[in-house]
């Protein structure tokens, strides 16, 4: 810990720096390995869905089970993917972004720490 109560470590870290770190880099290329894929998939799947429901009515009309057609299941699919993809990431980041963001983290409170 600083001497000075009132010390801020964040005065003592060079952002800039520290975002060009290969650290950093790895944090961001693992971020990414799992956003973008997955953000192209749901708007692919989204559109899709879009696109079906606007030029595809016989097949959206398509009776599943009841009074349940194609579309009613394929918009409630819509919700029950974005509550997965969710799932997915709050897993992936637990497990991937958190490690690699602690030790981060960790490095630069110490370093500030040490001035």
């Amino acid at each position: 810990m600083s001497a000075n109560p009132h010390h801020n470590v964040e005065d003592d870290i060079d952002f800039v720096a520290e975002s060009k770190s290969e650290e950093f880099q790895e944090l961001r290329r693992t971020h990414r390995s799992f956003v973008f894929p997955m953000a192209i998939f749901f708007l692919v799947w989204y559109f899709a869905y879009v696109l079906l429901a606007d030029y595809f009515h016989d097949f959206m009309s398509i009776k599943v089970l009841g009074n349940i057609n194609m579309g009613i299941f394929l918009g409630l699919l819509q919700f029950v993917s974005t509550f997965a993809i969710t799932a997915a990431y709050v897993s992936f980041s637990n497990k991937k972004l958190d490690p690699k963001a602690t030790k981060i983290r960790e490095r630069l409170e110490n370093q500030g720490a040490d001035q």
